[in-house]
């Protein structure tokens, strides 16, 4: 696939000549087909992995959400203090902050019994509220110069809602709707493939369909995720979030170290 390339609105957009080095200062990936199978399946993991902490282990919603959000924490902290983006970092947040999104909408649904609609208006009105400001400060929402604290700040505060966002949407439409798994992920998976046709094809804001994308690979990943884990009388293919969570992790952690290899390879050319 080809990456989408955004350029940003701001005084500091470099010049031809360093381009290759304003580059590599970027914290967060190109957006390639690889990004998004990874997004993918993190938002599975996630789904899964919350369950399985949460349930299965008899943890409970609250004290995993405290464990998950300590590691997020501290998997944030490694990445705010790297000077450009290594797969290893940048994935590793992002996997633990799909499953801390999950649990913070489903702590919300299961415990404080908000409705999934309220949720989704919520985190809408929070994930438009950090575009604007975002904006309003650097005048532009360009992933592709993440290059100082503070855009990677907003970054990582827009991907936290989109999260909690898409799971509120994705449980929405397959549970409350009673529009299943399976046609949840084909809903979803349509949706992100118009986004994709409008973006190459009308040649639309490249920067509203990325976002528009990620925000639903959240439902997408979700809906995969309870379609293959969950048991047959649910709805689901019966393989367990066990088998799903580690079968998906081994894949994420695969790509991870095919992409750190090759960026080492690049930057040694």
């Amino acid at each position: 696939m080809k990456p989408i390339v955004i350029t940003p609105v701001t005084s500091n957009t470099p010049t031809s000549s360093n381009t290759p080095q304003h580059s590599w200062l970027n914290k967060v990936p190109e957006i390639t087909l690889i990004f998004w199978v990874i997004k993918m399946m993190s938002t599975t993991v996630g789904e899964t992995a919350a369950d399985y902490l949460s349930f299965h282990l008899h943890v409970g919603m609250i004290n995993t959400s405290i464990i998950m959000g300590v590691f997020l924490l501290f998997a944030l902290w490694v990445q705010l203090k790297q000077s450009q983006y290594r797969p290893g970092a940048y994935w590793s947040v992002v996997v633990l902050i799909s499953i801390f999104g999950t649990l913070v909408t489903d702590i919300l649904t299961d415990k404080l019994d908000v409705p999934l609609p309220v949720s989704t208006a919520v985190f809408s009105a929070l994930l438009a509220a950090t575009f604007a400001y975002w904006f309003s400060k650097e005048r532009t929402l360009s992933i592709h110069s993440i290059v100082t604290l503070k855009r990677e700040l907003f970054y990582w505060l827009a991907i936290l809602f989109t999260f909690a966002l898409g799971t509120a949407v994705g449980d929405w439409v397959s549970e409350d709707m009673n529009v299943g798994y399976g046609m949840s992920a084909i809903v979803f998976g349509g949706l992100i493939t118009l986004i994709s046709l409008v973006f190459y094809r009308f040649k639309a804001n490249a920067v509203l369909c990325f976002w528009l994308a990620y925000i639903l690979t959240r439902p997408l990943g979700a809906s995969i995720g309870d379609l293959l884990s969950q048991p047959i009388r649910k709805g689901g293919l019966g393989f367990g979030t066990t088998s799903t969570s580690i079968v998906f992790l081994v894949i994420i952690i695969a790509l991870v170290a095919y992409l750190t290899v090759r960026t080492k390879q690049q930057k040694s050319q």
